[in-house]
Protein backbone atom coordinates (compact mmCIF):
# COMPACT_ATOMS: atom_id res chain seq x y z
CA UNK A 1 0.00 0.00 0.00
CA UNK A 2 1.13 3.55 -0.56
CA UNK A 3 2.22 5.80 2.28
CA UNK A 4 -0.66 8.15 1.69
CA UNK A 5 -3.13 5.35 2.33
CA UNK A 6 -1.90 4.74 5.85
CA UNK A 7 -4.45 6.28 8.21
CA UNK A 8 -2.65 6.22 11.51
CA UNK A 9 -0.71 4.14 13.98
CA UNK A 10 0.23 1.17 11.73
CA UNK A 11 3.74 2.58 11.48
CA UNK A 12 3.54 5.84 9.53
CA UNK A 13 2.02 9.27 10.15
CA UNK A 14 -1.62 9.71 9.35
CA UNK A 15 -0.96 12.92 7.50
CA UNK A 16 0.37 16.41 7.96
CA UNK A 17 -2.66 17.73 9.77
CA UNK A 18 -1.43 16.15 13.00
CA UNK A 19 -4.33 13.74 13.05
CA UNK A 20 -3.17 10.56 14.75
CA UNK A 21 -6.40 8.93 15.62
CA UNK A 22 -9.62 10.73 14.82
CA UNK A 23 -11.52 13.08 17.07
CA UNK A 24 -14.40 12.99 19.50
CA UNK A 25 -14.26 9.27 20.10
CA UNK A 26 -14.27 9.40 23.89
CA UNK A 27 -16.41 11.60 26.09
CA UNK A 28 -14.41 13.11 28.93
CA UNK A 29 -14.90 15.69 31.64
CA UNK A 30 -12.14 18.25 31.79
CA UNK A 31 -10.16 19.10 34.94
CA UNK A 32 -11.32 21.73 37.40
CA UNK A 33 -8.01 23.57 37.64
CA UNK A 34 -8.15 26.88 35.80
CA UNK A 35 -5.48 27.47 33.19
CA UNK A 36 -4.64 23.83 32.59
CA UNK A 37 -4.32 23.12 28.86
CA UNK A 38 -6.50 20.07 29.34
CA UNK A 39 -8.92 22.15 31.34
CA UNK A 40 -12.26 23.78 31.42
CA UNK A 41 -15.33 23.79 33.58
CA UNK A 42 -16.33 20.55 35.22
CA UNK A 43 -19.71 19.29 34.09
CA UNK A 44 -22.04 17.71 36.62
CA UNK A 45 -23.12 14.13 36.09
CA UNK A 46 -26.84 13.73 35.54
CA UNK A 47 -28.90 11.69 37.99
CA UNK A 48 -30.03 9.34 35.23
CA UNK A 49 -26.43 8.58 34.23
CA UNK A 50 -25.56 7.94 37.89
CA UNK A 51 -28.51 5.56 38.20
CA UNK A 52 -27.48 3.67 35.06
CA UNK A 53 -23.90 3.39 36.35
CA UNK A 54 -25.04 2.05 39.74
CA UNK A 55 -27.39 -0.47 38.14
CA UNK A 56 -24.62 -1.58 35.77
CA UNK A 57 -22.20 -2.14 38.66
CA UNK A 58 -24.81 -4.13 40.59
CA UNK A 59 -25.52 -6.33 37.56
CA UNK A 60 -21.80 -7.02 37.08
CA UNK A 61 -21.41 -7.93 40.76
CA UNK A 62 -24.36 -10.32 40.63
CA UNK A 63 -22.96 -11.94 37.50
CA UNK A 64 -19.52 -12.29 39.08
CA UNK A 65 -20.96 -13.88 42.23
CA UNK A 66 -23.08 -16.28 40.17
CA UNK A 67 -20.06 -17.27 38.10
CA UNK A 68 -17.95 -17.85 41.21
CA UNK A 69 -20.66 -19.97 42.82
CA UNK A 70 -21.08 -21.97 39.62
CA UNK A 71 -17.36 -22.72 39.63
CA UNK A 72 -17.59 -23.96 43.23
CA UNK A 73 -20.59 -26.15 42.41
CA UNK A 74 -18.88 -27.73 39.42
CA UNK A 75 -15.76 -28.41 41.45
CA UNK A 76 -17.77 -30.03 44.23
CA UNK A 77 -19.78 -32.20 41.86
CA UNK A 78 -16.82 -33.28 39.77
CA UNK A 79 -18.36 -31.81 36.61
CA UNK A 80 -15.41 -29.55 35.86
CA UNK A 81 -12.78 -31.89 34.44
CA UNK A 82 -9.30 -30.34 34.26
CA UNK A 83 -8.77 -31.56 30.69
CA UNK A 84 -11.93 -29.86 29.40
CA UNK A 85 -11.33 -26.12 29.39
CA UNK A 86 -13.78 -23.89 27.56
CA UNK A 87 -11.98 -20.72 26.53
CA UNK A 88 -14.13 -17.65 25.94
CA UNK A 89 -13.28 -15.45 22.92
CA UNK A 90 -12.09 -12.66 25.22
CA UNK A 91 -9.93 -14.88 27.43
CA UNK A 92 -6.15 -14.56 27.34
CA UNK A 93 -4.54 -17.21 25.16
CA UNK A 94 -1.22 -17.77 23.45
CA UNK A 95 2.00 -19.74 23.31
CA UNK A 96 4.61 -19.33 26.01
CA UNK A 97 6.38 -15.92 25.82
CA UNK A 98 9.45 -15.85 23.60
CA UNK A 99 12.83 -15.79 25.30
CA UNK A 100 14.80 -13.75 22.78
CA UNK A 101 14.82 -10.19 21.49
CA UNK A 102 16.28 -8.12 18.69
CA UNK A 103 17.09 -4.89 20.45
CA UNK A 104 13.99 -4.17 22.54
CA UNK A 105 11.61 -6.10 20.27
CA UNK A 106 10.62 -9.71 21.10
CA UNK A 107 11.66 -12.24 18.46
CA UNK A 108 11.55 -15.96 17.75
CA UNK A 109 7.77 -16.42 17.77
CA UNK A 110 6.15 -19.83 17.56
CA UNK A 111 5.52 -21.28 14.10
CA UNK A 112 1.76 -21.37 14.68
CA UNK A 113 -1.32 -19.16 14.41
CA UNK A 114 -0.84 -18.04 18.02
CA UNK A 115 2.79 -17.24 17.33
CA UNK A 116 1.68 -15.08 14.39
CA UNK A 117 -0.75 -13.25 16.65
CA UNK A 118 1.98 -12.59 19.21
CA UNK A 119 4.26 -11.28 16.48
CA UNK A 120 1.59 -8.93 15.14
CA UNK A 121 0.82 -7.56 18.61
CA UNK A 122 4.45 -6.95 19.53
CA UNK A 123 5.36 -5.51 16.15
CA UNK A 124 2.39 -3.16 16.42
CA UNK A 125 3.65 -1.91 19.79
CA UNK A 126 7.08 -1.17 18.30
CA UNK A 127 5.68 0.54 15.20
CA UNK A 128 3.45 2.76 17.33
CA UNK A 129 6.20 3.84 19.74
CA UNK A 130 8.12 7.10 20.09
CA UNK A 131 11.12 5.24 18.66
CA UNK A 132 9.65 5.72 15.19
CA UNK A 133 10.35 9.44 15.52
CA UNK A 134 14.09 8.88 15.95
CA UNK A 135 15.96 7.96 12.76
CA UNK A 136 18.31 5.36 14.27
CA UNK A 137 15.58 3.68 16.33
CA UNK A 138 13.18 3.76 13.37
CA UNK A 139 15.69 1.98 11.13
CA UNK A 140 16.25 -0.70 13.78
CA UNK A 141 12.50 -1.25 14.24
CA UNK A 142 11.76 -1.48 10.52
CA UNK A 143 14.64 -3.87 9.86
CA UNK A 144 13.44 -6.08 12.71
CA UNK A 145 9.71 -6.33 12.03
CA UNK A 146 9.56 -6.22 8.21
CA UNK A 147 10.57 -8.91 5.74
CA UNK A 148 13.97 -8.11 4.22
CA UNK A 149 12.56 -7.57 0.72
CA UNK A 150 10.07 -5.05 2.12
CA UNK A 151 12.17 -3.24 4.74
CA UNK A 152 14.29 -1.19 2.33
CA UNK A 153 11.30 0.28 0.51
CA UNK A 154 9.44 0.95 3.74
CA UNK A 155 12.49 2.59 5.26
CA UNK A 156 12.66 5.17 2.49
CA UNK A 157 8.95 5.99 2.74
CA UNK A 158 9.03 6.26 6.50
CA UNK A 159 12.17 8.42 6.57
CA UNK A 160 10.47 10.82 4.20
CA UNK A 161 7.30 10.95 6.27
CA UNK A 162 8.86 11.23 9.71
CA UNK A 163 11.37 13.88 8.61
CA UNK A 164 8.65 16.20 7.28
CA UNK A 165 9.08 19.44 9.24
CA UNK A 166 5.48 20.41 8.54
CA UNK A 167 4.16 17.15 9.97
CA UNK A 168 6.43 17.37 13.02
CA UNK A 169 5.46 20.99 13.63
CA UNK A 170 1.76 20.13 13.42
CA UNK A 171 2.10 17.61 16.25
CA UNK A 172 4.28 19.96 18.29
CA UNK A 173 7.72 18.40 17.76
CA UNK A 174 11.01 19.95 16.66
CA UNK A 175 12.44 19.04 13.26
CA UNK A 176 14.61 16.35 14.90
CA UNK A 177 11.51 14.73 16.43
CA UNK A 178 12.16 15.94 19.97
CA UNK A 179 9.55 17.41 22.30
CA UNK A 180 9.66 21.04 23.46
CA UNK A 181 11.41 21.76 26.76
CA UNK A 182 9.23 20.87 29.72
CA UNK A 183 6.93 18.58 27.73
CA UNK A 184 6.82 14.81 27.24
CA UNK A 185 6.02 13.22 23.89
CA UNK A 186 3.66 10.24 24.14
CA UNK A 187 3.14 7.69 21.37
CA UNK A 188 2.04 4.35 22.77
CA UNK A 189 -0.36 1.63 21.70
CA UNK A 190 -1.98 -1.00 23.90
CA UNK A 191 -3.14 -4.22 22.18
CA UNK A 192 -6.66 -5.26 23.14
CA UNK A 193 -6.96 -8.41 21.04
CA UNK A 194 -5.87 -10.28 17.91
CA UNK A 195 -7.60 -12.46 15.34
CA UNK A 196 -6.23 -14.73 12.60
CA UNK A 197 -8.17 -14.44 9.35
CA UNK A 198 -5.83 -16.56 7.18
CA UNK A 199 -3.13 -19.04 8.05
CA UNK A 200 -0.79 -21.46 6.31
CA UNK A 201 2.60 -22.89 7.14
CA UNK A 202 4.47 -19.93 5.65
CA UNK A 203 2.02 -17.02 5.80
CA UNK A 204 -0.64 -15.51 8.05
CA UNK A 205 -3.03 -12.57 8.14
CA UNK A 206 -3.65 -11.18 11.61
CA UNK A 207 -5.92 -8.37 12.78
CA UNK A 208 -4.71 -6.36 15.77
CA UNK A 209 -7.28 -4.29 17.67
CA UNK A 210 -5.74 -1.69 19.95
CA UNK A 211 -6.10 1.64 21.68
CA UNK A 212 -3.50 4.35 21.27
CA UNK A 213 -2.27 7.34 23.25
CA UNK A 214 -0.71 10.20 21.35
CA UNK A 215 0.25 13.80 22.07
CA UNK A 216 2.35 16.06 24.28
CA UNK A 217 1.88 16.19 28.04
CA UNK A 218 2.89 19.41 29.74
CA UNK A 219 1.46 22.72 30.90
CA UNK A 220 1.97 24.51 27.58
CA UNK A 221 1.01 21.64 25.30
CA UNK A 222 -1.15 22.55 22.31
CA UNK A 223 -1.58 18.87 21.44
CA UNK A 224 -2.71 17.14 24.68
CA UNK A 225 -2.49 13.37 24.93
CA UNK A 226 -5.63 11.81 23.44
CA UNK A 227 -6.99 8.30 23.02
CA UNK A 228 -7.95 6.61 19.74
CA UNK A 229 -8.94 3.12 18.59
CA UNK A 230 -7.78 1.23 15.50
CA UNK A 231 -7.60 -2.19 13.90
CA UNK A 232 -4.52 -2.95 11.82
CA UNK A 233 -4.38 -6.02 9.59
CA UNK A 234 -0.87 -7.42 9.16
CA UNK A 235 0.21 -9.79 6.40
CA UNK A 236 2.99 -11.95 7.84
CA UNK A 237 5.47 -14.35 6.28
CA UNK A 238 7.54 -17.08 7.94
CA UNK A 239 11.16 -16.19 7.16
CA UNK A 240 14.31 -17.70 8.71
CA UNK A 241 12.52 -19.01 11.77
CA UNK A 242 10.32 -16.03 12.57
CA UNK A 243 7.26 -14.07 11.44
CA UNK A 244 7.87 -10.85 9.48
CA UNK A 245 5.51 -8.20 8.11
CA UNK A 246 5.06 -7.96 4.36
CA UNK A 247 2.14 -5.50 4.24
CA UNK A 248 -0.63 -3.98 6.35
CA UNK A 249 -3.89 -2.08 6.17
CA UNK A 250 -5.62 -0.06 8.86
CA UNK A 251 -9.06 1.20 9.83
CA UNK A 252 -10.64 3.11 12.69
CA UNK A 253 -12.33 1.28 15.55
CA UNK A 254 -14.13 -0.60 16.87
CA UNK A 255 -14.55 2.34 19.26
CA UNK A 256 -16.22 1.72 22.64
CA UNK A 257 -18.64 4.17 24.21
CA UNK A 258 -16.65 6.63 26.31
CA UNK A 259 -17.48 7.03 29.99
CA UNK A 260 -18.18 10.44 31.48
CA UNK A 261 -14.79 10.78 33.15
CA UNK A 262 -12.80 13.84 34.10
CA UNK A 263 -9.63 14.32 32.06
CA UNK A 264 -6.42 14.38 34.08
CA UNK A 265 -4.33 17.48 34.45
CA UNK A 266 -1.16 17.91 32.42
CA UNK A 267 0.94 17.24 35.53
CA UNK A 268 -0.89 13.99 36.30
CA UNK A 269 -0.62 12.83 32.69
CA UNK A 270 3.12 13.55 32.54
CA UNK A 271 3.68 11.74 35.83
CA UNK A 272 1.73 8.69 34.61
CA UNK A 273 3.63 8.50 31.32
CA UNK A 274 6.97 8.73 33.11
CA UNK A 275 6.14 6.25 35.87
CA UNK A 276 4.14 3.61 33.98
CA UNK A 277 6.27 1.71 31.50
CA UNK A 278 4.78 0.10 28.40
CA UNK A 279 4.36 -3.65 28.10
CA UNK A 280 7.39 -5.58 26.89
CA UNK A 281 5.38 -8.55 25.62
CA UNK A 282 1.87 -8.82 24.26
CA UNK A 283 -0.35 -11.94 24.16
Amino acid sequence: MSLGDEPGYGDAPRGEDGGYGGTGQTRTRLPDRAGDVYGGARRGRSSSRSLVTVVGVVVLLIAAIAFANRGDDESASGAGDSDKTNTAPTAATGEQPVQSKVGDIPAGFAHSDQGAQSAAANYGVALGSTGMFNANQRHAIVNTVYAPEVAAARQSDLDRAYSSEKFLANIGLAKDGSAPSGQTFVSRIVPVGTKVTKFSTDSATVELWYTSLFGLSGERSTNPVSESWFTTTYDLKWIDGDWKITDFTQKDGPVPVGRDQQASTADDMTKAVEEYGGFTYAR
